[in-house]
């Protein structure tokens, strides 16, 4: 006899809630009662669910089975006798042991098609099923260029992107649309297949026939060819941030490619350039400005009104005898910050000398050379010698 002791801990009647004289359309129609209503596919991250499964195949492989019940029933009278209620564990061809069918003859994938042709996918293999686990979406990169205005106020933008998606005929299953799939027979339903390598170790590889969707069509999709991705072209909006420096990089989450089995979309990830301005430029936080200041204003002093990005001018105060090159500084004028405070606007005065004189002006340049009484600006540097 080629039963196994273990089934004496277990009912398989009991299970499929069948009496022991039933026949063999009854247990079958039983058993696809309950793995309709057990299915993980139908019951995502539900353990018991899963188990429940799991007995009920485990019962429907033995007395689904009239080569197998019959020895299931002489093992159950004889352990029974001993005072051993019931059967189990281990057990011959056990589900899924052969494959595909190994469940008396009955082909899994008649039961479960239509789950198949909407989801994608559950593989059997192992006397265990197996969901397709989600996967996030890739993350896609992208550029943007902005004015120098647009990048210190913010602003939104339209982007246009290509990017990998599941393939729109198929919904990315990989095979021809009203075609049933089957059990990968490469990886027997896993997604993965187990080579060696050097040392005598092994590793899990993703299944090189069904690329780890764990099912396989026999009719390929035509437009993807069974790839089961295709490419998605797609306009979003995106918020730029007020402050954006040029060349940052901003992350936009969700915005990249769709996820798989229902697994998160990828992130978008942006660099921004920002083309120069006429006047301003950018240290950091704070914006720059270089003004220009005529020699008496300078020398005596002066209030000149200078232009800020995107508001009104400023006044400042340029106290007499202002050198060339002083950097002034007006706060809150700047770009604007993560915690939405604003840097400086640093302004450097820039003494301009004329080129050309008039007679006036000469005559005027002369009497001050007169007053400074030949006094040589230089003369420090001459002080201790060599």
């Amino acid at each position: 006899m080629s039963g196994n002791a273990d089934w004496a801990n277990k009912d398989f009647y009991k299970v499929l809630g069948v009496s022991k004289d039933a026949d063999q359309a009854t247990i079958k129609k039983a058993y696809r009662k309950l793995a309709r209503a057990n299915h993980p596919d139908g019951h995502p991250d539900d353990k018991a669910a899963e188990d429940r499964f799991k007995q009920v195949a485990e019962a429907y492989d033995v007395i689904g089975d009239t080569a197998k019940r019959k020895e299931y029933d002489e093992m159950r009278s004889m352990f029974a006798g001993a005072g051993a209620g019931g059967f189990g564990g281990g057990f011959p061809g056990g589900f899924g042991g052969g494959g595909t069918g190994g469940t008396a003859g009955f082909d899994i994938s008649d039961l479960f098609g239509d789950i198949f042709r909407g989801s994608g996918g559950g593989g059997f293999g192992g006397g265990r099923t197996r969901a397709p686990r989600p996967a996030k979406g890739a993350d896609l990169e992208t550029d943007t260029t902005l004015a120098f205005s647009d990048a210190m106020e913010g602003t939104t933008i339209s982007l246009r992107l290509s990017s990998d998606a599941p393939c729109q005929t198929c919904s990315g299953t990989g095979g021809k649309p009203g075609t049933r799939p089957h059990v990968c027979t490469t990886c027997d339903g896993a997604g993965v297949v187990v080579s060696t390598v050097g040392g005598g170790f092994s590793m899990n590889e993703t299944c090189p026939e069904c690329h780890g969707r764990q099912l396989v069509y026999d009719e390929p999709c035509p437009t993807c060819h069974g790839s089961g991705r295709g490419l998605s072209n797609r306009t979003i909006s995106a918020r730029i941030p007020a402050g954006v420096k040029d060349g940052q990089r901003i992350r936009l989450k969700g915005k990249g490619s769709a996820g798989e089995n229902g697994g998160p979309s990828g992130d978008l990830f942006v660099t921004v350039h920002v083309r120069s301005h006429e006047i301003f430029g950018r240290k950091g936080d704070n914006l720059t400005l270089e003004v220009p200041v005529s020699f008496d204003e300078a020398a005596l002093g002066a209030e000149i009104k200078v232009p800020t990005l995107g508001g009104p001018p400023v006044t400042l105060r340029i106290p007499p005898g202002t050198p060339n090159g002083r950097v002034m500084r007006v706060r809150g004028r700047g770009a604007q910050r993560k915690d939405g405070t604003k840097g400086d606007l640093l302004v450097t005065l820039a003494v301009q000398v004329p080129a050309n004189l008039d007679e006036a002006t000469r005559e005027a340049v002369t009497a001050f050379r007169d007053a400074r009484k030949g006094a040589d600006p230089r003369a420090g540097l001459f002080e201790g010698g060599a």
